[in-house]
């Protein structure tokens, strides 16, 4: 009994370690193929560090350190603009970042989504270089609705009087809006009913427009995302909306008569002569 009982404990463990070493085996053919596997990946498309969100980031929330996380980037798809350096995106100064638009969980970060360190959200941190920010009035039909939003092109129309008739005419195009309202947020989508819209624009355009907002009415037209066509002047008065032409009168030149006049007696007589000169 005692050695059926041996010769079952012997079998027992053999078989206990032929496992263990097939187990071994396919766990270090396992790690060896996915070495390779990591080296031809490293060896095909290197790696970049790049700083992406932890979380989610509203309009307006200042950037730190623990909203943030470095992961490796194939480096021929690294996004224009995204931080790599962290001394960059937080100097040592101490000066956040405030973001300018929404940005989700594991978004590559990058610098046209935030401000400069220090600033805030405002107006004044999307002003190009050379722009001005400028304000135009508007209400439900000049302004689209109430469908703009920060961010939207559009175009300017003015209607007023101008040599001596009333025309509506194209002033300005593809101008940015920079706020609706007191509103710089540009991820809003609701629709809202605004009294003055932000647009940026160089200072002689500023001018151009200060000038057709105090003489006529100005009207926003919409441009659509992406469209880059080029409008050519555009000028439309009462006549050419009714389809009415414009009679045009040339008075013909008189013909100039030059006479001689004589007396015989009580009668005068008129003779036609060449005239002068």
């Amino acid at each position: 009994m005692r050695i059926l009982f041996g010769l079952v404990l012997v079998f027992g463990i053999g078989l206990a370690g032929f496992a263990v070493y097939l187990a071994k085996t396919r766990f270090d053919e396992y790690q060896a193929t996915l070495a390779e596997q990591q080296a031809k990946l490293a060896s095909n498309v290197p790696l970049e560090p790049v700083f992406v969100m932890k979380r989610r980031i509203a309009y307006g929330e200042k950037i730190t350190k623990k909203d943030v996380k470095i992961v490796a980037w194939p480096e021929n798809a690294i996004p224009g603009g995204a931080f790599q350096d962290g001394k960059v995106l937080f100097p040592e100064n101490g000066d956040l970042r405030t973001a300018l638009r929404i940005m989700e969980k594991d978004e590559a970060l990058m610098a046209v989504k935030v401000t400069e360190p220090g600033e805030d959200a405002g107006v004044s941190s999307r002003l190009a270089k050379g722009m001005r920010a400028f304000a135009l009035r508007v209400d439900v039909s000049t302004g689209v609705s109430g469908f703009l939003r920060p961010g939207d092109l559009v175009d300017v129309y003015w209607t007023g009087n101008a040599r001596g008739r009333s025309v509506t005419t194209l002033i300005q195009t593809n101008l940015q809006l920079l706020a609706v309202d007191q509103i710089a947020d540009s991820d809003r989508n609701a629709p809202t009913v605004a009294r003055t819209v932000t647009v940026m624009a160089s200072p002689q355009r500023v001018a151009a427009l200060a000038q057709a907002q105090s003489t006529g009415r100005l009207t926003l037209s919409l441009v659509g995302a992406g469209d880059d066509t080029e409008i050519a002047e555009i000028e439309i008065g009462q006549n050419e909306l009714l389809g009415i032409e414009r009679e045009i009168i040339v008075e013909e030149e008189k013909k100039r008569v030059c006479t001689v006049r004589t007396r015989k007696g009580a009668e005068v007589v008129e003779i036609p002569i060449q005239c002068p000169e």
